[in-house]
């Protein structure tokens, strides 16, 4: 079987992994400070643009996650089981013996 072809997205493992290279390669080099340093906004209308674009996205968020902050919510704990029965299936399944019709 072949490799596939144009596969595009989440299911892309090539680019994954060249990302991930040259990320690592990148962060090898230690140029990020430098590299931090050259990204800071230049002026205060380069900082405003900034801060107003962070603002927008954050206008748009649902929320921080959770994970950024090294929690995560905890799932809740059911205190007792559910007690209603169901009329539709039997409680306990149970299949015919072989020449047996039900």
């Amino acid at each position: 079987m072949g490799k596939k072809q144009n596969v595009y997205g989440e299911g892309n493992y090539v680019a994954t992994r060249k990302y991930n290279e040259g990320l690592g390669k990148f962060v090898r080099s230690g140029k990020v400070s430098k590299a931090a340093r050259d990204a800071a906004p230049a002026t205060d209308a380069d900082e405003l643009q900034m801060a107003a674009a962070e603002a927008e996205g954050k206008r748009r968020a649902k929320g921080e996650d959770p994970a950024l902050k090294g929690r995560m919510p905890k799932a809740p704990i059911p205190t007792k089981p559910d007690a209603t029965t169901s009329n539709t299936a039997p409680e306990t399944p149970t299949a015919p013996e072989p020449g047996e019709d039900k």
